[in-house]
């Protein structure tokens, strides 16, 4: 009998083990390393706050009180496309080594829309106006 990719349903502990196994590669990472470890003063409470932000996000718990765009404003020169490309490529590697595959591409897709929407921010504080749209995917 096969296993089901889908698994059980996402969790709080699974969304704050995934959280921590997360930014232990964001912080060890050369490039994204030092832009993170340079922003955030206490790791603890930053990822409490992470943490309830995708409780919120993918069960809709409500916990995060944040406003995540302004938290970026002071970091909008270090958030380049490549930086933001560095981040999915390691929430993809981490998203699939915690989490069954249904959970780890529904992760990943909702990552992808805060990261544009992140991005489409960072470019008006930028005074450029919108960014180009990413290519369109084969269906």
């Amino acid at each position: 009998m096969a296993q089901d990719p889908s698994g059980p349903p996402i969790t709080d502990e699974a969304l704050t083990a995934l959280v921590d196994a997360f930014y232990d590669r964001i912080r060890a990472d050369a490039e994204l390393g030092p832009i993170f470890n340079g922003a955030i003063d206490d790791w603890d409470h930053h990822l409490g706050k992470l943490a309830a932000f995708w409780s919120s996000v993918m069960l809709g718990s409500g916990r995060y009180k944040g406003r995540p765009m302004a938290a970026h404003f002071p970091h909008a020169d270090a958030m380049t496309p490549a930086a933001f490309q560095r981040w999915l490529a390691l929430w993809k590697e981490a998203t699939e080594a915690q989490l069954p595959p249904e959970q780890a591409r529904a992760m990943q897709a909702k990552a992808a829309h805060i990261a544009q929407s992140l991005r489409m921010g960072m470019e008006f504080q930028r005074g450029n106006g919108l960014p180009p749209a990413p290519p369109a995917r084969a269906r």
